[in-house]
């Protein structure tokens, strides 16, 4: 049975045609993966799917008795609710049931007439048949799973960050079980031990979903089928992350080939008509132009140039580039017990522990946008930060790419700014969109963009992989490969640092 319908889907975004008469389905149970190149609009399309866009033109038709869930990461919520109470939501319905029933019990004792004695047990039967006295253990098994019981259940949300409120928005969400999930990016504030459990949980999942993540060990995990969105196009591949892989690899060649000789045929008869439009074969060449004109252009393969990265290093003389000393940092308390630690010139360090513990504080800390708590760390005198925040936050979210570079780096000029960002992976027509229209992963590129422009010899990375498409987490693991200078890494994908890190720290033992 199918759940969504999608058809002949067509929208822009600020002049840039994101789909095409794109046309697919959702069915029963299908558990479905979205992929895409940053910025090729896959959130985009979960905003549409919700209603939240309303697409240029196209029918998006849903099946009228379906529950749909959706992550939200900035719904609003009562702030002052805890954690638990808000897991609780999830199950308002059967809590406003028992109620009914305590109610019910409580009007006969007092009246004595018992002649309502079956509504109450079709209550009762409802409640058991929904679980209703295995609501704790649920909650706990999504808890417990998700790393919540780390935050402390009973915390008010306002005091939540940004990466625990989702987390805890996803838990309600999976406590909710609605007949198909809408999921962008459920893996970006989980740890890795969480993401294991994310997807044995949805691998398993009796309804079906719709999964946005540049986490593509997940997707071999949960996926049944992919929808690439490449060339205005959506397409269904059926199977898992790496059958879609080997698919897509031979209909790339295909597709150069034929766009190769659609452009050998332009071109060739473009010629014709310029050496003939005035001459005895006019008419020929009339007819050839409008054929021209009327011809269905196959958009340039966006696969042909991978974004590289290059990091302008300086020489690292100290043997010792990071010395770390009874360190305690945090807002006002300490998060962590005390921090002992170095990192040799050369050395690279990922620090690792469960989401929310304080790693992107520690960090922080490191490049001094907060103060210590208490403690110290020292630099060597040698060592040049190059460091990249994991949050997307700019000054002025209207600037364009092309302005934020030219601010940092005044003496560049437009040519050489757009030369950088292409090399980047970010695209001409991105350059001069407003910073904050862009795609996470777009605006990720700019970061990197700004960060290999500066010369450095320490690299202090956090979770720069949240938003990037494929091709360019492996362009840049290859820059940090061969990257000679210190590296301080946090992420929560061991596939991306397993190659080349060489020293671990993991900072829950601190606090065993």
């Amino acid at each position: 049975m199918s759940l969504l319908e999608v058809r002949n889907l067509t929208h822009s975004f600020l002049d840039k045609p994101l789909y095409d008469k794109a046309s697919f389905d959702l069915y029963k149970g299908e558990h479905m993966g979205i992929v895409g190149q940053n910025g090729a609009g896959k959130s985009t399309l979960i905003k549409i799917l919700m209603g939240e866009i309303i697409p240029d033109s196209g029918m998006i038709n849903w099946h009228p008795t379906i529950r749909i869930g959706h992550l939200d990461q900035y719904a609003e919520i009562n702030g002052t609710k805890t954690i638990i109470d808000y897991l609780k939501s999830a199950f308002a319905n059967l809590f406003e049931l028992e109620k009914k029933l305590n109610d019910l019990y409580q009007e006969m004792a007092i009246t004595g007439n018992y002649n309502r004695m079956d509504h109450a047990a079709k209550y009762q039967e409802k409640l058991e048949t929904s679980d209703f006295y295995l609501i704790e253990s649920h909650i706990d098994k999504v808890v417990y799973g998700l790393g919540i019981n780390a935050i402390g259940i009973d915390r008010p949300i306002q005091e939540l960050s940004g990466g625990q409120r989702a987390k805890v928005i996803l838990a309600k969400l999976l406590l909710e079980k609605p007949n198909v999930l809408l999921l962008d990016e459920p893996t970006n504030f989980l740890d890795k031990e969480h993401v294991d459990w994310l997807a044995n949980y949805l691998s398993v999942f009796d309804g079906a979903y719709i999964v946005v993540s540049h986490d593509y060990d997940f997707l071999e995990k949960i996926s049944s089928c992919i929808c690439d969105i490449e060339f205005g196009t959506i397409k269904k591949y059926a199977g898992k992350y790496s059958d879609f892989l080997r698919q897509k690899e031979h209909l790339r060649e295909d597709y150069t080939r034929q766009y190769v000789a659609q452009q050998k045929k332009i071109e060739k008869t473009e010629e014709y008509i310029r050496k003939n439009i005035a001459g005895i074969n006019t008419k020929i060449a009339q007819g050839r132009r409008k054929q021209l004109a009327r011809m269905e252009r196959m958009a340039p393969p966006g696969f042909t140039h991978k974004p590289t990265f290059n990091f302008q290093e300086v020489s690292l003389s100290a043997q010792v580039a990071l010395r770390v000393h009874d360190l305690e940092v945090g807002y006002e308390k300490p998060l962590l017990p005390k921090l002992n630690f170095s990192v040799s010139g050369g050395q690279k360090l990922v620090i690792t522990g469960f989401n929310g513990i304080g790693k992107s504080t520690l960090l922080k800390t490191l490049v001094q946008r907060i103060s210590a708590v208490a403690g110290s760390f020292r630099f060597a005198e040698s060592v040049k930060i190059g460091y990249f925040e994991q949050d997307l936050k700019w000054e002025d979210g209207a600037k364009t790419p092309l302005q934020i570079i030219s601010d940092f780096y005044p003496n560049l000029g437009v040519k050489e700014i757009r030369s950088r960002l292409a090399q980047c992976g970010v695209k001409n027509t991105h350059t001069t969109q407003a910073i904050a229209t862009l795609s996470g992963g777009e605006q990720s590129k700019v970061k990197l963009c700004l960060l290999t422009l500066s010369s450095c010899n320490f690299l202090i990375l956090d979770e720069p992989t949240n938003h990037l498409d494929l091709e360019t987490k492996e362009s840049l693991q290859k820059a940090l490969i061969h990257f000679k200078g210190s590296v301080l890494l946090v992420s929560h994908e061991e596939k991306f640092y397993q190659k080349w890190a060489n020293r671990f720290l993991n900072i829950e033992d601190d606090i065993k």
